[in-house]
C-alpha cells in the first residue's frame, strides 16, 4: 500500500521551493556565470490600491515575480514531494 501525503505537505514544499529559488536567484544576480538564474518577469499591481473609509484605510497590493531560479525551486520541491 502506497503511503499518501496530504495537500498541506505539497503546499509547504512548494512555498519553500519558491522562497529558496528566489533567494538563490537574488544571490546569483551579481555573478557573471549564474546571472541568468535571476532572469524573470514581475506582474501585479505596481502601486497599491487604497480604500479610505474615513475610520479605516485598507491597502491592497500584490506583486508576483517569477524567475528561472524560482521555477527550478518549484521543480525541486515537486521532486522532493514525489520522493517522500
Amino acid at each position: 500500500m502506497k503511503k499518501s501525503h496530504g495537500t498541506a505537505v505539497l503546499i509547504i514544499l512548494l512555498l519553500c521551493g519558491v522562497v529558496l529559488g528566489g533567494f538563490i536567484g537574488s544571490l546569483a544576480e551579481d555573478t557573471g556565470a549564474f546571472g541568468w538564474l535571476n532572469y524573470g518577469q514581475t506582474f501585479g499591481l505596481s502601486s497599491p490600491l487604497v480604500l479610505d473609509l474615513g475610520v479605516v484605510a485598507l491597502t491592497f497590493g500584490l506583486t508576483i515575480r517569477i524567475s528561472v531560479a524560482g521555477i527550478l525551486g518549484v521543480c525541486a520541491a515537486l521532486l522532493a514531494y514525489r520522493l517522500l
